[in-house]
């Protein structure tokens, strides 16, 4: 597949989009309207990036205990009865009298039933597609959720500025629910992708033929952490400008989609082992800057700036498929997902952590020279394992 034209010719494509989309813009709404009721309550930085990013920290959970099922459930049932859990999770989110410690419990609910998600859903995506089309698929995908994060952030803000974060949580409920219904009816009842029962056992043990691979080891890696660490950075958005943290979101997923599309569409496949480590290095470097306390016209630039560089996991997920048998392509996409999220939720603590001893700004300069580090080590790594076909094809070959 060369063209997004032909994406959308694609039995159940469409379908799955439109519900994805659904998703992410009800996921945008939510987490900006409690992480503002979180910071208005408590007036705390970390709480406030915590129950952002907390059902990220969630995710460790359902990788070491659910993640079979991403390739041994059938993927229709799955992805609606996950909509519909998110829309009664995100609904009891809007209740007034919940007690604080009651909103993190909810918060952790939603990060364990949504570890599934990621597997099931970019399992379902290969499939779907030729093999050639899954990283043109993938780059759709993350245009999409830079588009609907930029109208969901905006759309958040004005929504929690006019009526309240409560209703605004309310409507991010109904459009999980629209999604719910969008996969319901657009998708086919397919058999699941591999046999047997999900079990503990069963999520182990592939977890670790997985992890037995020192090339795909280095991919899962630079998946997962110098993203993580950025992510660490944005989660302090509400707390650096409580009044113009959508303004901060939104940028930052206008830089992201101009480097899916770059990435995913524009960049010749012979060009893109190359730029790897360099968006990795934008990805971060921007923050840098966050140390000189910059205005918000000039925080929004740096965020969108740096969001380019997420382009970077884009092939990285295409060479973690060539290294993955099939059958066990929902597993190992949903590994990365899980860990991915999780570190970005262990990354939205340690930040929310930082700038309570500090302040958001150094929290952010921190997390972005720790980001730069972790990319030159694993750059390092890949030299040594390139004899494998390690890192020098994946973090050299490149994000959610």
């Amino acid at each position: 597949m060369r063209s997004y034209r032909q994406l959308f010719h694609a039995p159940e494509f469409t379908p799955l989009f439109l519900a994805s989309s659904a998703g992410v813009l009800a996921q945008t709404i939510s987490g900006l309207a409690l992480g503002t009721l979180v910071f208005r309550a408590t007036d705390s930085p970390l709480l406030s990036a915590v129950s952002m990013f907390g059902p990220s920290l969630a995710q460790v959970l359902g990788a070491a205990f659910l993640l079979s099922g991403a390739d041994r459930l059938p993927p229709r049932s799955a992805l609606t009865g996950i909509s519909l859990a998110s829309a009664a999770t995100t609904a009891v989110l809007a209740l007034p009298a919940l007690p604080l410690w009651a909103v993190f419990l909810v918060v952790l609910g939603q990060g364990l039933v949504a570890s599934l998600g990621g597997g099931v859903r970019w399992g379902l995506v290969n499939e779907i597609l030729t093999k050639d089309g899954f990283l043109l698929g993938r780059s759709v995908f993350n245009m999409m959720a830079g588009i609907t994060q930029i109208t969901g952030y905006a759309t958040g803000g004005v929504l929690v500025a006019v009526l309240s974060p409560r209703l605004s949580l309310l409507l991010a409920a109904a459009l999980y629910g629209v999604a719910a219904a969008a996969l319901r009816l657009g998708l086919t009842a397919r058999p699941p992708r591999a046999q047997g029962r999900p079990s503990v056992a069963a999520t182990w043990h592939t977890n670790a033929l997985l992890w037995s691979s020192r090339p795909r080891r280095l991919v899962f890696l630079a998946l997962w952490i110098p993203n993580g660490l950025i992510v660490g950075c944005e989660s302090l958005y509400v707390s650096y400008a409580p009044d113009a943290a959508g303004t901060l979101f939104a940028c930052a997923a206008l830089g992201m989609f101009v480097g899916d599309v770059t990435v995913g569409r524009l960049v010749p496949p012979a060009l893109r082992p190359r730029l790897g480590v360099p968006l990795l290095l934008l990805l971060a470097v921007p923050y840098l800057f966050f140390a000189l306390h910059p205005a918000v016209p000039v925080a929004a630039v740096a965020a969108a700036v740096a969001s380019a560089g997420f382009g970077a996991s884009l092939v990285q997920q295409e060479r973690l498929m060539a290294l993955t048998p099939g059958e066990l392509s929902g597993h190992a996409l949903g590994l990365h997902g899980s860990g991915m999220l999780t570190m970005q939720g262990v990354s939205a603590a340690l930040a929310g952590s930082a700038a309570q001893l500090t302040s958001p700004a150094a929290a952010m300069t921190v997390m972005a020279a720790a980001s730069i580090a972790v990319t030159l080590t694993l750059a390092a790594a890949s030299r040594r394992c390139a004899g494998e076909g390690g890192l020098v094809a994946t973090v050299s070959s490149g994000r959610l």
